[in-house]
């Protein structure tokens, strides 16, 4: 059997998922009730981005690596997809998300995070 998701290095993963969600999940709550109609596409986007990283919190923390896995694969296709429809249509992007240009907002850590949770996550079930 493979060790929790939410012990050892897979701590920091948590820690690291934690804080996009509260960060993605405060911003898109405050700019959908202050400036909505500015850039609704990417303040939705922003909040749809922190229900994900919730959602990937809670099961790492709760080692639910099937959820966690499907999750971080819609991070990953959300970040491919709205990263290039940031930089090919920048006009239907008049505000950045989460996701914007790959996460360069953010260091890309956005692009970088689902991939290092999947292979944390794969890790586990081929040792198993």
């Amino acid at each position: 059997m493979s060790a929790p998701s939410g012990t050892g290095p897979g701590r920091v993963l948590v820690a690291v998922y934690g804080i996009f969600a509260l960060a993605a999940t405060s911003r898109a709550a405050v700019q959908i009730a202050t400036r909505f109609a500015e850039a609704p596409l990417a303040y939705a986007l922003s909040a749809f981005a922190g229900v994900v990283y919730i959602v990937l919190t809670v099961a790492l923390a709760r080692n639910a690596r099937r959820l966690a896995v499907a999750a971080c694969l819609v991070e990953l296709a959300g970040v491919l997809v709205v990263g290039t429809l940031s930089l090919a249509d920048p006009a239907a992007f008049p505000h950045a998300t989460v996701w914007s240009g790959y996460g360069s907002g953010y260091l890309f850590v956005p692009l970088v995070l689902p991939v290092v949770g999947l292979l944390w996550l794969l890790r586990g079930v081929r040792r198993s």
